[in-house]
Formats: C-alpha cells, sequence, structure tokens
C-alpha cells in the first residue's frame, strides 16, 4: 500500500505558475510489527534511538493518533497524567497544562490550543510510520488581506454531484465536472438533472480542477464533449503518485492542456485570483483537495478526502464544501454469505451513516467556515438491475448534515442547494440573513433525473463480451500475467455472471493462486485465503479489455462478494 511519506519521494512532476518549494512529508519515526503490537491503550511514550526525539502516541478504539512530546505554550515535556483515570491526557511539566490526546485539545487551560497532529501510517507488514507535513499550513504562505466583494462579484452555482461553478470576477473555475452518462461502469447515476447551459458552461470554463481519478469525478464521457468542443481548455490536477489522467490515451479523449501541480503551492492566476491543491492523509496516491482563493476570501472544497491535508485545514474560510453521503463503496450490500444478512448490513449501514454525519458535523463546527455546502454525494443506483442496491444502500441526506450542524452552532451558514441554485458570497459574508444572497432555480426547473440512457452506455460495456481475445483459451493467463499481483497467499474464484449474478452462458469460472500466479483446477489443499468473485460479465471484461480498475466492479456494484476468512485484503 502507498504510504503518504512515499507520495513525496523523488517526485518532481511538472510545475505551473510559480517556483515555490511543495510540501514535504518526513518520517519522523518507525516501529516495527512486534512493537506496534505491545503497544497499550491509551497513551505510549517513544523515543527515536537515533536522535532522541520523544513522540506520544495514542491508542483507541477508532486508532492511533500521534504528536511530538511539546507543549505548545512553551516547549515544556508532556508526561502522564496519573489524575486521569481514563487514560487519555498527558500533563505538561513545565506549567501543568494538560492535552487529550484523544482530540488532540489542550483541557487545561481549555479551549487555548490544538496540538499539532502527525499522520499515522500502518504499513503491510503491521509497522508503524510518523510522518510530519512541511509546511504543516501552507495556505499561510503570502498571506492576503480581504478586500470588500462587490454584490455579484463572486458567484457559486451548483450543477450536479461534485460539480460546482465558480464566477470569480472575470474568470470562471469549474470543480470536478460529471454531467453525463455513468460512474463506476454502470453501478452509478446521477440523482440530479444538471442546469441545460451546463456543457457550455464546462466549455467556456477558465479553469478546471479534477480531484482525483474516480469517474464520478474524472467522467470521460463528460471531457469526451469538452476535448470535441474546447480540447485545448486549461484542466489542473495534484501532484498524486496515481496520475489523475492514467487513462487518458486509452480513452481516445484529446486533451491538449493538463497541467500537474505541486501541493501545497499557491498557484496565481491573477492579481487577485489563486489556488492550492493539497493531497489526502489517508489516501495520497490519489485523493485531492483544493483552496481557491479570490481577493483574500477562502474557499475550500475538500471532495472526496478521508482526512485532507492530514487532518490541518485553514479555520474560517468564506464558504467550505464536503461531500457528506456514504454508501460510495461495495462493503457491506455487495457480500454475501456467513454474517451478511439483510438485517446485519441495515444495522451496519445505519450505524455507518450515523458516524459519518457526526463527523462531517465536528468537522464543520471545528472549522468554523462562515458558510458550509455539503455537496458530492448525489449519485443514485438507478438501473433496474441493482434495486436490490439502490434499496439496501441508504445514505445520509445533506438537509440532515445541515440540520445537525445548526443544532451544534448557530455562527454557521448552511446552504443545500439545487441543481442551478447560486450563492452570491458578497452578499452572503455582508449579511448571511439577506435572502437575495441565493438565487434558486425557477420552480419549473426538474431537479431530478428520470432519464439516463441505460442502454446506450450498458450495449457499449457488453459489447466486450464477443471480443476476439476471449476466444483465446489462454486470455485468462495473460490479464493476469499482465496484472502482475502475486506472492500473496489468496486463492480467488472468479465466476462471470449475468445481471442476476447467475452463471453466463458465455462466461467463464476460473481459479487463480496469487501466491504463485498459477491457475490451478482445483482449491488448493493448503492454508489460504479465498475470495469468490461473481462479476457481471460484460463490465469485467471491459475492465479486461481496456486495462481498466477493479473499482468499477467494486465501487460500481457489479460484483457479489464471498471470503473465508472474513478479512479486508488492503493488498
Amino acid at each position: 500500500m502507498l504510504q503518504l511519506s512515499d507520495v513525496f519521494r523523488g517526485r518532481n512532476g511538472h510545475r505551473f505558475g510559480g517556483k515555490m518549494t511543495s510540501q514535504t512529508a518526513k518520517v519522523v519515526l518507525s516501529l516495527d510489527a512486534e512493537t506496534v503490537s505491545l503497544l497499550k491503550d491509551g497513551v505510549n511514550f517513544k523515543k527515536d534511538p537515533e536522535n532522541g526525539k520523544c513522540y506520544i502516541i495514542y491508542k483507541g478504539t477508532e486508532g492511533f493518533k500521534a504528536c511530538r512530546n511539546q507543549c505548545k505554550h512553551q516547549g515544556g515535556l508532556f508526561i502522564k497524567d496519573i489524575e486521569d483515570l481514563g487514560g487519555r491526557t498527558v500533563k505538561c511539566t513545565k506549567h501543568n497544562w494538560k492535552l487529550n490526546l484523544s482530540t488532540m485539545k489542550y483541557v487545561n487551560p481549555p479551549d487555548s490550543f490544538l496540538q499539532d497532529e502527525l499522520e499515522v501510517e500502518i504499513l503491510d507488514d503491521g509497522g508503524l510510520r510518523l510522518v510530519e507535513l512541511s509546511p504543516l499550513d501552507p495556505w499561510l504562505a503570502d498571506p492576503r488581506e480581504p478586500l470588500q466583494l462587490k454584490e455579484g462579484e463572486v458567484k457559486v452555482t451548483y450543477l450536479t454531484h461534485a460539480c460546482m461553478e465558480l464566477q470569480l470576477g472575470q474568470r470562471r473555475f469549474m470543480f470536478d465536472p460529471w454531467l453525463k452518462g455513468p460512474a463506476f461502469a454502470r453501478g452509478w447515476w446521477l440523482l440530479h438533472e444538471s442546469p441545460a447551459d451546463a456543457l457550455d458552461r464546462l466549455c467556456a470554463a477558465d479553469l478546471i480542477y479534477i480531484s482525483h481519478m474516480h469517474s464520478d469525478h474524472l467522467s470521460y464521457p463528460t471531457l469526451k464533449v469538452l476535448s470535441e468542443r474546447r480540447p485545448d481548455a486549461p484542466i489542473y490536477v495534484g501532484d498524486t503518485s496515481r496520475p489523475v489522467f492514467w487513462y487518458l490515451e486509452q480513452s481516445k479523449v484529446q486533451l491538449t492542456n493538463i497541467n500537474v501541480v505541486p501541493f501545497g503551492v499557491w498557484q496565481n492566476v491573477d492579481e487577485h485570483l489563486r489556488f492550492m491543491i493539497m493531497m489526502d492523509g489517508v489516501h495520497p496516491e490519489m485523493d485531492t483537495c483544493i483552496i481557491v482563493e479570490y481577493k483574500g476570501h477562502m474557499i475550500l472544497n475538500t471532495v472526496d478526502c478521508t482526512r485532507p491535508n492530514g487532518g490541518r485545514l485553514p479555520q474560517n474560510v468564506d464558504l467550505m464544501m464536503s461531500d457528506f453521503a456514504g454508501g460510495a463503496s461495495g462493503f457491506p450490500m455487495t457480500f454475501y454469505g456467513g454474517k451478511y444478512s439483510d438485517s446485519w448490513k441495515a444495522t451496519f449501514i445505519k450505524n455507518e451513516r450515523k458516524k459519518l454525519l457526526n463527523y462531517k458535523a465536528q468537522l464543520v463546527k471545528s472549522l468554523q467556515p462562515k458558510i458550509y455546502c455539503p455537496f458530492a454525494g448525489y449519485f443514485v443506483e438507478a438501473h433496474p438491475s441493482d434495486r436490490y442496491i439502490k434499496e439496501t444502500n441508504v445514505k445520509n441526506g445533506a438537509d440532515a448534515l445541515n440540520a445537525q450542524i445548526n443544532n451544534l452552532t448557530s455562527d454557521i451558514k448552511t446552504w443545500t442547494p439545487k441543481p442551478g441554485a447560486v450563492l452570491d458570497l458578497g452578499l452572503a459574508l455582508t449579511d448571511p440573513t439577506n435572502s437575495e444572497a441565493i438565487t434558486n432555480p425557477p420552480a419549473s426547473a426538474k431537479i431530478y433525473k428520470d432519464n439516463w440512457d441505460f442502454d446506450l452506455y450498458v450495449d457499449e460495456l457488453n459489447r466486450a463480451i464477443s471480443c476476439e481475445i476471449f476466444k483465446h483459451p489462454n486470455w485468462i493467463q495473460f490479464y493476469y500475467t499482465w496484472a502482475g499481483f502475486q506472492n500473496y497467499n489468496l486463492v480467488v474464484r472468479m465466476i462471470e455472471t449475468d445481471d442476476n449474478f447467475e452463471p453466463h452462458p458465455l462466461g467463464c469460472d476460473y481459479l487463480v493462486d496469487f501466491l504463485d500466479l498459477s491457475f490451478p483446477t482445483t482449491i488448493p489443499d493448503r492454508e489460504h485465503s479465498y475470495l469468490e468473485l461473481k462479476n457481471r460479465v460484460g463490465v469485467m471484461r471491459h475492465v479486461v479489455v481496456h486495462g481498466g480498475l477493479w473499482d468499477d466492479l467494486y465501487i460500481g456494484f457489479q460484483n457479489r462478494i464471498s471470503r473465508d476468512p472474513d478479512i479486508y485484503h488492503h493488498k
């Protein structure tokens, strides 16, 4: 598994808009698997044997948190707080300041500081690394005082899902345009009907930001339209180790102005407008987020990041946007056998949904943006063959999240936009109660899609079933050898199925032993992990022919999965 510290190692990328040094990540402490297994619940003090620097690792029910053993007040060392029976706090030896490690907040004196966290990376072998970003707060470089915004000078228009258009003075900035077609093969479809001129807006945009490679953000059906009408439209992506446009050549979409920018560096567009792309702490190889600043006013879009910028984000931005819905995974809806009854799934999904809602609400409360908008969760499992997923995969509502935020604090204006709704940022900042700050679409506007052209896209996938390569008896060996994954004690049974996950008459049923990358006719006798995957044949073969990601199968709900033992194989 790629780690945060690997993302920066020896990776220069090509730069855009300045010569400032990219944000870096440094490993400050490494622990082997045996040492990690000996960490006790609660507070652990660990010293780097090479330089003697001390770190604190807190082991809780939800994993690890870590920081330097240094008080933010005057740099004193912490010791365990013997008065804390819960085992969560440490006490500074200088002035008795106390830090709650489970929240990284100072509790004595209360509401004083937040401790700077280190990123905790769990390695494939069970070891652990502590990683420090530098600088922690890259947006503080070259600070600008906010200037007064005129009415109509900054407008934010919600189009659909994660696609927003920002009008910033005379320039237009578009985020994550998924405006047509499905995502993840045929599993996700747009819930909202975007405005009729959405594709025209995309093709006229001055800047386009694409956060990551997932097809609900990087939509090739949408970008095909852009390439036909304006192939030189300027597109900006972060310098992720898994390139956002890895599939561009294979897609046949012709885009000629893709700019890869370094993390944590302001990209100056003009006198008043700049932006900065930052990486995710959990998936640094793929996910990014963005800060856009115009005349000193910041707009923060964390998109799908699990822990954007390692958990360090600017406070009191003018507008914050983030995902909210959940349900963007095949687990547990696509799993069968063992504990995976409908009732178990319903309970699990309800609990996960609640945890996500609480996390997002607390995050927004802690950052105190002036305005908050949940988005990037408006997809639906619309195809009739996925009715079970649609009914099982219950998601959070944007209104529910905003209501929870409003219960926690009255200082944040929340916005749940409909497609085509416009926020005038200048008006909203001057008077949050001003009803003219938000323009909703006309009452006659269509909000929800009811036609997705299923056949157009599903037929394209199913054409792969009869592709010439599958007439060759050795295509299976060729494909998995090309993929190159091996030396892992896992046996997978692959069953190609129809839409109902019954064996397809033209489908294959075969075993892959990833220990030595062999293809046995019977399950090996040795002890090993076992996965049984039932994949819809059209999607599976389309993925094979085009060298695509299995995300289309898993995140797109296009398979059914059974595993023994019931453990997650993160490799």
